[in-house]
């Protein structure tokens, strides 16, 4: 495929932090336009390591990184893949600082240059999508674990982002939640890199599954084992379970 489809492409990443063993190894991923990129592993396996790397929030010891054809290693060009790129953080409290949610919502078009009027109009819109115009006005630490997720949320889908790059999107979230962002993402049609441990969730907003282990990024033909609950009919995914996985 021709490089003007591969949005981001890392080659022979390692990282490693301080005192410890290597978390990635000579790491390889491509992310091609079109794609939605499901990511399964244990904990500690280098998910949110990776994601950090490719927004330049943390430097690999080694490999380069590549976005929209372009090499970047410098912090300038970074700050433009983070206006590009909409990363949405494991922790919820990470993306969470202003005093009420439509502040931190309008956060995002304000730095892109939007009038303030602008900005508000984009985050109401944003929060309406994800249906949670309620909480406009609420104060952020006192929001639930799931409304803290839906407001994360809400704060990198107002950036109009041309990827998005979700850590575990589903996390706290209850079934009829869940079922919403799930109608979110497909609606969007990004591409995008999506991890999570629960593999029924990247089925229903991914075109494509890969696990990572041991620093590396395998394909999903390499059954690739998790640990989940779900009913499946007859398995068109090739998995195995494994009760001892950190997952």
């Amino acid at each position: 495929m021709s490089d003007n489809n591969t949005l981001i492409k890392l080659e022979d990443i390692s990282f490693a932090y301080p005192g410890g063993g290597p978390v990635l190894d000579n790491l390889n991923f491509s992310l091609t336009r079109g794609e939605r990129v499901g990511l399964i592993g244990p904990n500690g396996s280098g998910k949110t390591t990776l994601f950090y790397i490719i927004m330049g929030l943390l430097k690999p010891a080694s490999g380069r990184i590549k976005v929209f054809g372009k090499t970047v290693c410098e912090e300038k060009a970074f700050r433009y893949v983070r206006e590009k790129i909409g990363l949405l953080f494991q922790d919820s409290d990470d993306q969470l600082f202003s005093p009420t949610v439509i502040e931190d919502v309008a956060f995002g078009p304000l730095n892109l240059g939007k009038s303030p009027e602008k900005a508000i109009l984009v985050a109401r819109e944003t929060l309406d999508k994800l249906g949670i115009a309620g909480l406009e006005g609420r104060v952020t630490y006192r929001l639930s674990g799931g409304e803290k997720r839906l407001a994360a949320l809400a704060t990198v889908l107002a950036m109009k982002p041309e990827i998005l790059i979700l850590d575990e999107p589903e996390s706290g979230l209850d079934d009829q939640t869940t079922d919403r962002i799930i109608d979110v993402l497909n609606d969007l049609g990004l591409s995008c890199i999506i991890a999570s441990h629960d593999m029924d969730f990247l089925l229903k907003t991914t075109n494509k599954i890969c696990g990572m282990k041991e620093g590396r990024i395998y394909l999903e033909e390499e059954a690739i084992p998790h640990t989940h609950m779900h009913i499946h009919k007859g398995g068109y995914y090739p998995h195995e379970h494994k009760d001892d996985l950190d997952a």
